[in-house]
């Protein structure tokens, strides 16, 4: 079934179908975040963030810590920005595999899944039925929470990452992980229908 640019599978009948919940576990915040700042601090000094002071004194050395700090507070700022979005990416990659067994107790849903019939979906076509039904997030980006998910089995401490990591190379890291895992099913790939679908979206 073509509709302006998007194919998508056909779905016999009209009725809405239910898909299992989306559960969100969220826990962003660290229990200790003043041992995950002092960790950011390490970061700032171990990759020489700051240059270091040609003369020891009391001002230069002040502005010094305040400028190491407030380094510090944006990495902590980054990392819990990428925590929260792997989180996400979880909560997305375990709801694809509930929704699979869903597809494959229903009659009408289970030839969908079956790369040797056309169209068909597959686990790419759960993760734009998402972004269809334009769900609050909270600034996250479903492809970038799946690919840092699939990147990572569990989200590592900040002392793993470097600041380059942080600023600037997960979300290309995270990219390429999900378009590689996207393009791993035969074209051509449907999408599945948002109106034929509902399902919640709840925050643990």
């Amino acid at each position: 079934m073509l509709l302006g640019d998007r194919r998508y599978v056909d779905i016999p009948g009209q009725d809405v179908l239910e898909l299992p919940p989306l559960l969100i576990q969220s826990q962003s915040r660290p229990r200790r975040m003043e041992k995950v700042v002092d960790m950011a601090a390490n970061l700032v000094e171990s990759e020489v963030l700051l240059p270091l002071l040609p003369v020891e004194d009391s001002a230069s050395s002040l502005d010094h810590e305040r400028r190491k700090f407030d380094l510090a507070i944006n990495l902590v700022e980054q990392y819990m920005e990428l925590v929260h979005h792997w989180e996400w990416g979880d909560g997305i990659i375990e709801w694809i595999r509930q929704c699979e067994t869903t597809f494959e107790y229903r009659l009408e849903l289970r030839r969908l899944l079956r790369p040797d019939i056309w169209p068909h979906a597959s686990r790419r076509s759960f993760v734009t039925l998402l972004s269809d039904k334009a769900p609050e997030t909270g600034g996250v980006t479903l492809e970038k929470a799946v690919g840092l998910r699939l990147t990572f089995r569990q989200p590592p401490p900040l002392s793993c990452f470097s600041d380059q990591f942080l600023f600037y190379l997960n979300g290309n890291v995270a990219a390429s992980a999900y378009q590689t895992w996207a393009q791993m099913h035969p074209e051509p790939v449907s999408d599945l229908p948002p109106e034929r679908f509902r399902f919640q979206i709840v925050s643990m």
